[in-house]
């Protein structure tokens, strides 16, 4: 998905709300850098005692031991605290920066969820990927070098230009200069190199969509010997993200030359104006000391090494400021679907009403996917769904658990308007086995209680044995604990669409939608299923999804749909005699031999 990017930084602001939960560090963090910088100062400040007692000692001969032990003393214990501080605050940071990360992937996680089909997708599942991923870490790195580099940079840079002015403000305005410059600088790179950034997260998304394409037909990859040409297209983009960090980096070289001039320009200026004030026309200029110019020189290195390190926590933020926007877009992403005021917190009964429903993807879109469609159930009814590739049969029965809401007219169960319900009650009411369902890693227990997580022993036998599935479960040595890999490889595919129906089957609901679930099974089982459900069922409004005949004659409704629209209506006997698609579909798929064997 592509958005019009927002320019500035109020994006990367903005996320700073999650940091909630980890102030307290954030606060001990920026305390603890305040006496950090100001020990670092107060060294550069008793320099110039311990540099005075010696050059005194030049001048008279005489060594003040204690004035020169005391300041050394002082700027040893200075260090050790300045030290001290700066450890436990980058601690601080690391814990609130972690924290921080953790706070944002979960609530981007939990908007996820919350998203309807429509929000899904706007968002290609590489991008999603992306942003939990690359992007946190971008942003999570980058508050990281803000609560210790960026804030205590600027510190640094105070204090410094203070004592500066306080020891010899001539010199001192040499700062007010250099400052700006540097500034301007790092503001106009960060400037040019953003839509650089903006291009190479768009081809990340990219490059995760290949892997992820790739990992998942990993067998049909295989099977076709299509190896080189997806690694081909993985260096493609590959090449391409390598070169647009390769662009930017070249930008951003800028930084580190207009920092190394700022450095040898301040040090010559000081170096040439200091002399000046020491020796002038021969005689010591009042007030003046040597001390005073080695201090100068501690500001000008403290001064600019905080400035050198800004220009690293820059880089890091321009790269951030992207990817904080791209967590921007999924954050504010509004769910389509929203919680009624007033929900109904209970379905009565199965039956379905599609009340001159119409239905399109996405308010720009030409045509209607869903057109005029006016249909009428009643509860306990098994209807029969067929259609050519494309017909929007899959379409039409997602609008039941409001995975999509209609544009148009409105989808009814049990007397409500599905949009009247509670939504986690609706959709424990309407329950979907799918063609391509998926299994969770675990047992084939923990699978099945994705249905009912309250189900005892005799509900997940008595689902399995409806979905015909205690015939293979009953062979493995673990039974329902047996282990399911990934994805589910580790059985068939009619073993997993009949797992699927049996989790299903536990949510023990007013719909069951079985959305060409048995395609993967053989007739005979898929007709053993089919007559369980029927005689255990009979409360249970069934919709079949099947392009097979033979799925779908015994149902009492049949729905025939061509491009979003019915084509025809009827029990089988209706449509044998009405309907000259129906009638080609029998004579395709059974020889013209109308007959109720299998």
């Amino acid at each position: 998905m592509k958005q019009k990017k927002k320019a500035g930084y109020a994006e990367f602001v903005k996320l700073l709300r999650y940091t909630k939960g980890y102030r307290g560090q954030i606060y001990l963090a920026w305390v603890l850098c305040a006496f950090e910088v100001a020990c670092e100062v107060l060294i550069a400040t008793f320099s110039q005692n311990a540099v005075d007692t010696v050059e005194e000692a030049t001048v008279s001969g005489i060594m003040n031991w204690g004035s020169l032990w005391l300041w050394c003393g002082l700027m040893s214990g200075l260090a050790v605290l300045s030290c001290a501080c700066g450890v436990v605050a980058g601690f601080a940071a690391s814990t609130a920066s972690g924290g921080y990360g953790k706070n944002l992937r979960a609530e981007m996680y939990r908007k996820i969820q919350a998203y309807s089909f429509s929000n899904i997708d706007r968002f290609s599942s590489a991008s999603l990927i992306t942003r939990l991923t690359t992007d946190v870490s971008n942003v999570q790195f980058s508050v990281q070098a803000i609560l210790r580099t960026v804030v205590r940079a600027p510190m640094m840079l105070i204090f410094a230009f203070v004592m500066a002015m306080v020891k010899e403000w001539r010199l001192g305005l040499i700062f007010l200069a250099l400052v700006p410059f540097l500034g301007v600088v790092l503001f106009s790179v960060a400037n040019v190199v953003h839509p650089t950034f903006v291009r190479v997260f768009e081809e990340y998304d990219e490059l995760n969509a290949s892997v992820q394409e790739n990992l998942n037909g990993i067998r049909v990859v295989k099977s076709f010997g299509r190896e080189d040409f997806e690694n081909q297209k993985f260096n493609k983009v590959s090449n391409l993200i390598y070169r647009g960090f390769l662009r930017a980096e070249r930008i951003l070289a800028f930084n580190s030359p207009a920092l190394q001039l700022s450095v040898y320009v301040a040090m010559l200026l000081i170096s040439w104006l200091g002399a000046r004030l020491i020796v002038a026309s021969g005689n010591i200029e009042p007030g003046f000391t040597t001390g005073k110019l080695t201090s100068m020189f501690s500001y000008v290195m403290q001064i600019l090494n905080s400035l050198n390190m800004v220009s690293m926590a820059f880089v890091m933020i321009t790269i951030s400021r992207n990817s904080a926007e791209r967590i921007e877009e999924v954050l504010m992403e509004v769910p389509t679907i929203q919680e009624p005021a007033n929900p109904v917190m209970e379905v009565p009964n199965g039956q379905i009403d599609f009340n001159h429903v119409s239905f399109r993807y996405h308010e720009e879109a030409s045509k209607d996917v869903l057109h005029d469609i006016d249909l009428h159930f009643p509860s306990g009814s098994t209807i029969g769904i067929m259609g050519a590739t494309g017909s929007s049969k899959s379409t039409l029965v997602s609008l039941l658990a409001r995975l999509y809401d209609v544009t148009e007219g409105s989808v009814c169960i049990g007397g409500h308007d599905v949009r009247d319900y509670n939504i986690k009650v609706l959709r424990d009411s309407v329950s979907y086995a799918l063609q391509k369902n998926v299994l969770f890693t675990g047992t084939i227990r923990s699978n099945l209680l994705w249905g009912n997580e309250n189900a005892t022993e005799e509900q997940l036998l008595q689902a399995v044995h409806l979905a015909c599935a205690d015939e293979f479960i009953s062979k493995m040595p673990k039974g329902l604990d047996s282990p399911i890999e990934e994805g589910g490889t580790n059985v068939s595919g009619g073993q997993r669409q009949r797992l699927c129906i049996a989790r299903a089957l536990l949510k023990n609901p007013r719909v069951l939608v079985l959305d060409d679930s048995t395609s993967a099974v053989d007739t005979h089982t898929d007709s053993l299923i089919r007559g369980r459900m029927k005689a255990l069922l009979p409360a249970v409004t069934k919709i079949i999804v099947s392009q097979r005949i033979l799925s779908i004659k015994e149902c009492d409704f049949i729905l025939l749909l061509d491009d979003g629209k019915i084509l025809a209506l009827g029990n089988h006997e209706q449509l044998m005699k009405s309907s000259e698609a129906y009638q080609e579909l029998v004579e395709t798929q059974l020889g013209g031999g109308d007959f109720d064997g299998e």
